[in-house]
């Protein structure tokens, strides 16, 4: 038997580093080649690295939310034959090595006084390890965001990983009805109730330290100003649904999103000083010809940007379609960097959410920001009359360093005349 030390590979495009995600082995598991093993952050994008070779897990270099230099060995295995374990020896020794815990003295056994508390219920399972009263379960933020969505504690559910590491499979087992001591022991029909004291610790890395970072950078630095205005949608909602009702053969179903983004580009052509870059070292606003817009997307892994580019050169089947495509690919996690980066101008939708009004903080370094809400029947009054018309709010959030209120405001007021009148969106 062998080592195999593997180094953080070279993903390319510059990145000389990258965080720690998530890690999807454990010491003592065995892997194939080509497993995921390591979720790793760039500036730009998320990367699973994957087994370079068959082997059990020997050593981890690296916890979640570490930056790991490309060429540091971040993982070793133990293979069949000789490995390559000279691949480790000019490298450096980890800032902390892993420490043996002092074997303690038994103490004597306390007088009998009141019952011993029970170990955390554990499912039925082959090999489940119980845990100590009070200890933290051990799981993967995977495992745990799974949890946390089918509304399971973990301190209920056995673990049959190394060290009581709860697993998927361990979760399945859990959510399948395998029946824990304290369910068990719980007669028919018994909903009884506890009192629960639990915490639990989650490091910001990753995407959402990405996330937050980006947020401070843009709120700390940009004196935003916020413009609402509401827009009649009915007659868009008309030619909505009979665009959907005789589109070709192939053809994406429409949104509002795809005529906002048609009225985007002829307001922006208006209004040219909200469709730039404000570069606040320099000193230097670039106004950008090219309309390529952001859509914020939320996915499982936290909120990105994905960009359509270049919407002043497509038709609404066009820009619904490349809308549709760029969005999901970032929620299937396929989006390249370049499909994640370069926007002029950012849309964040709330949809089915809805709400009367926000404050979206501006993608820096972009100078503005619209905020769509979803489109609902309300009751107006025109000449006079009350009518019940579709209504949309849209909110907007704007660099008052470079837009001025004025041009802020003209800006929505342009895209609330289009999309009441949309066939001027077409002209």
């Amino acid at each position: 038997m062998g080592t195999f030390a593997f180094k953080l590979p070279d993903i390319g495009e510059g990145v000389v580093e990258g965080e720690v995600v998530e890690w999807m082995v454990a010491k003592g598991d065995t892997v194939k080649e080509d497993d995921p093993i390591l979720s790793v952050m760039t500036d730009k994008a998320t990367v699973e690295i994957p087994a370079p070779c068959d082997g059990t897990v020997t050593k981890i270099i690296g916890d979640a939310g570490d930056i790991l230099p490309v060429g540091v060995v971040c993982i070793e295995f133990e293979v069949e034959g000789d490995g390559n374990a000279s691949a480790s020896e000019d490298e450096p020794a980890p800032a902390e090595e892993e420490k043996t815990e002092p074997v303690a003295e038994p103490e004597p056994a306390p007088e009998p006084s009141e019952p011993e508390p029970a170990p955390a219920p554990v499912a039925v399972a082959g090999s489940a390890v119980e845990r100590a009263p009070g200890t933290k379960p051990l799981a993967s933020p995977a495992v745990r965001q799974r949890a946390r969505a089918a509304g399971v504690d973990l301190y209920h559910v056995a673990g049959s990983g190394p060290a009581g590491r709860i697993t998927h499979a361990d979760l399945d087992v859990h959510l399948s009805g395998g029946a824990s001591r304290a369910t068990a022991s719980m007669p028919m029909g018994s909903s009884a109730k506890v009192a629960k004291t639990g915490t639990e610790e989650i490091k910001v890395i990753g995407l959402r330290r990405k996330i937050a970072d980006s947020m401070m950078a843009s709120y700390s630095t940009i004196p935003h100003f916020s413009y609402f205005e509401e827009v009649d949608v009915t007659e868009l909602e008309s030619l909505r649904q009979h665009l959907n009702a005789t589109r070709p053969e192939g053809a994406p179903k429409l949104t509002y999103l795809p005529f906002i983004m048609l009225a985007l580009v002829k307001g922006l052509g208006q209004r040219p000083e909200c469709n730039a870059l404000f570069d606040d070292e320099a000193g230097v606003v670039t106004r950008h010809e090219a309309i390529h817009l952001g859509i914020a997307t939320q996915t499982d892994r936290g909120l990105y940007v994905p960009v359509v580019k270049h919407v002043e050169a497509m038709d609404v089947w066009t820009a619904a379609a490349e809308m549709g495509r760029v969005t999901q690919a970032t929620r299937d996690g396929k989006a390249g960097a370049d499909e994640l980066s370069g926007s002029t101008f950012t849309i964040t939708s709330l949809g089915r959410m809805g709400g009367l009004g926000a404050t979206p903080i501006i993608n820096k370094p972009e100078v503005g920001i619209l905020g769509v809400h979803n489109a609902k029947d309300r009751a107006v009054v025109i000449d006079g009359r009350v009518e019940v018309r579709r209504i949309m709010n849209l909110s907007s959030s704007w660099d008052h360093r470079v837009v001025d209120g004025h041009d802020g405001a003209s800006l929505v007021q342009l895209l609330k005349s289009m999309l009441e009148h949309p066939a001027t969106i077409f002209m």
